[in-house]
């Protein structure tokens, strides 16, 4: 098989994935109903006389989640249907009853004035429902920078600059999260705190390792109180050579031992979370692909954690592996979900990419000199963004190495300062898909054909 088309099994396979998690379909699988109620999930509401549904939310699948959702309400009840969801910038459109507010820009993972005006109204409109209405809340990952309120005291911009601290820090989701939930009106339990509606069900695609629900967009629906002590431990352990730099109203609150102004609301409402979709979704129907293309799987994994670069040259030896120890002609594939972290470097230098460009990019430096033919290695976030790039993520084959090979291209100039974007900008192996409208984390695959070994 030439690498061209063992490209375009691995395109096809990763592809199957993202589609598989198709945020609107999601939707459309666990709502129905007639004129006078409806079903979502579990949870099933009668209309009666008056009664409203009213659809509130946040994140990067959040345009096809609502648009997944007027699509299964009869006709009937679309006249008691209206809502609120944040999105980004470039997955806003015209929905029929549900608005779809831009709270960010594409490809800026972090909250934004527009974003704490959108909470705004999402928080109002929940505390004016009735106990006749239903509250429908469309969560999936990208939902905590979407969904944000600090709490009094605090600014915008020392949230933002405490977000940048840690991720450049290398925190983890669940890290980032307590701290986000420490210093917010909204997560942590607050969105539910706030509903007077009689039923509330919240409708998740997750993008964490192990679907916690307190994690994911940082539990605005979850009955978890915030933990300050929690966080603060968080703050000194990874921002230890920069602690002078956390804003002193951060200092304040986390250092206080009273409960939040939500904390102590009641909670009214009827309420469940149910996961819609995950990121094993997305990995079983990828390795369906693939033995739907004749490879035998020889890797199926979820939810793994990471380092971007030590993930990437472990992915690219196990490739190796197969096809120096397997029959000629055989197909293997390797399928591999989950979100590891990039470890940023201090540099005056470009720096520009994502996790699953530094991923390929370190698989790509050891494949290098080792005959790569009969390997593709890809990796992309599900999402279609990786990092703040217009790139889903990236992949490699003989054709990107030789290609990198004739422009002079030195793979550890790029690697070592995180500067994995135009690396690939010059050799050709971006992937770029725009907003896919769904996220479940990142999605990797390894496509192997033992050649013809030279006599």
């Amino acid at each position: 098989m030439a690498d061209s088309s063992l490209k375009s099994d691995a395109l096809a396979i990763w592809q199957a994935g993202v589609d598989a998690v198709d945020s609107a379909r999601l939707v459309r699988e666990v709502v129905s109903g007639d004129a006078e109620s409806l079903n979502v999930a579990e949870t099933h509401w009668q209309a009666g006389e008056s009664g409203r549904i009213y659809v509130v939310g946040a994140g990067k699948a959040g345009a096809g989640m609502a648009a997944g959702f007027e699509a299964a309400v009869s006709k009937e009840l679309r006249s008691r249907l209206s809502g609120w969801v944040n999105v980004p910038e470039d997955c806003v459109r015209e929905l029929e009853a549900i608005h779809l507010h831009g709270a960010r820009p594409a490809g800026v993972n972090e909250p934004t004035t527009a974003g704490v005006a959108g909470t705004q109204e999402i928080l109002q409109g929940v505390a004016s429902l009735n106990p006749e209405d239903l509250c429908v809340v469309l969560i999936s990952g990208g939902g905590s920078a979407l969904l944000p309120a600090p709490m009094q005291g605090i600014s915008l911009e020392d949230k933002q600059r405490v977000t940048r601290l840690l991720m450049r820090s290398g925190a983890t989701i669940d890290e980032l999260n307590t701290v986000r939930r420490a210093l917010s009106d909204v997560k942590g339990g607050g969105l539910l705190r706030a509903c007077r509606a009689g039923q509330l069900v919240t409708l998740i695609i997750s993008d964490v390792i192990g679907d916690p629900l307190e994690v994911i967009a940082s539990g605005p629906t979850v009955d978890v109180l915030p933990d300050p002590r929690a966080a603060w431990e968080i703050l000194n352990r990874l921002l230890v050579d920069s602690i002078e730099l956390i804003p002193q109203s951060i200092r304040r609150v986390l250092a206080e031992s009273g409960t939040r102004s939500h904390s102590t609301r009641e909670i009214v409402c009827e309420y469940s979370n149910v996961i819609i979709g995950n990121n094993q979704t997305a990995v079983e129907a990828a390795a369906d692909q693939a033995r739907t293309l004749g490879h035998e799987l020889a890797l199926v994994e979820f939810d793994q954690p990471g380092v971007a670069k030590e993930f990437g040259s472990e992915f690219a030896s196990r490739c190796l592996q197969l096809r120096e120890n397997s029959p000629v002609g055989k197909k293997f594939c390797l399928v591999s979900g989950g979100e590891p972290i990039v470890q940023l470097v201090k540099t005056e230098q470009p720096q520009k990419g994502g996790r699953n460009q530094e991923l390929v990019l370190a698989a790509a430096k050891r494949l290098q000199g080792e005959g790569h033919a009969g390997i593709v290695i890809l990796s992309g976030g599900t999402d279609g963004e990786d990092g703040p790039t217009d790139a889903a993520g990236a992949y490699v084959d003989e054709t990107v190495l030789s290609f990198a090979k004739s422009q002079g291209l030195q793979i550890d100039e790029y690697l070592s300062v995180n500067n994995s974007y135009a690396f690939f900008e010059c050799s050709g192996g971006l992937i770029k898909t725009g907003p896919t409208h769904t996220n479940v984390m990142d999605l990797r695959i390894g496509v192997i054909e033992t050649p013809e070994r030279s006599r």
